[in-house]
């Protein structure tokens, strides 16, 4: 069996966004926060919440795993801190099953922020029981392997769709999807979607009180 060379593959070191950011992200709808960021950040609409209550708001740990093997979660579970979300990108094989009830306990009692998963999971209704905040492609019982020999990176950064995603990112899910904030700019980011908010809140004020959308935008 070829020894694991972790020196070479796995990061343990980075600046992760500050906790209190972490919080303020999580009031905020993901949506602002995208459009806040410049239309920037937003996942494929296909990775959603696997219970609609789901949400999650953490730094990024990144997992470049090999298809059809979820050996690299096992080590992103191994070396994450609280608070972290596992961020994976399975190379582009999304019809297997990489996580399941055993690893969202494991997840949750280490305290893990959440699970972002470009490909599907597994034991919906005992994920949605444990509570633990999932975002899959979907589900899919089809199993994975564990190949020693196969090589996969942790804390590197991985692509999502056009998403470039770096350890230590702000990642914020909600019932819509899922956006990530690169961590340099992320409180800014999360200071306009604040402004946002409010702005859409007055706006909605006038809306209620019988004034136009052509007029309040000022469209023709």
């Amino acid at each position: 069996m070829k020894e694991h060379d972790a020196a070479s593959t796995t990061r343990t070191a980075f600046e992760r966004v500050a906790p209190a950011l972490v919080e303020a992200a999580r009031a905020l709808p993901t949506a602002t926060l995208h459009e806040a960021g410049g239309k920037a950040g937003a996942l494929p609409s296909a990775i959603k919440p696997v219970a609609p209550s789901f949400r999650l708001s953490g730094p990024a740990l990144t997992v470049h795993s090999p298809g059809g093997d979820n050996l690299w979660l096992h080590r992103a579970l191994e070396i994450a801190r609280p608070g972290d979300v596992l961020v994976v990108h399975a190379s582009g094989v999304f019809e297997h099953g990489y996580w399941g009830e055993i690893m969202t306990t494991a997840a949750k009692v280490k305290g893990l922020g959440g699970l972002v998963i470009d490909g599907c999971v597994r034991d919906g209704v005992l994920l949605e029981e444990i509570g633990f905040p999932v975002f899959a492609r979907g589900l899919c019982i089809r199993g994975t392997g564990k190949d020693y020999g196969a090589i996969g990176w942790l804390n590197e950064p991985v692509l999502i769709g056009d998403v470039s995603v770096a350890a230590g990112d702000l990642v914020v899910g909600d019932a819509d999807g899922v956006v990530v904030l690169a961590r340099e700019r992320a409180e800014a980011v999360v200071a306009k979607a604040r402004q946002r908010e409010l702005d859409e809140a007055a706006i909605l004020a006038r809306v209620q009180a019988g004034e136009s959308t052509m007029q309040i935008y000022g469209f023709h």
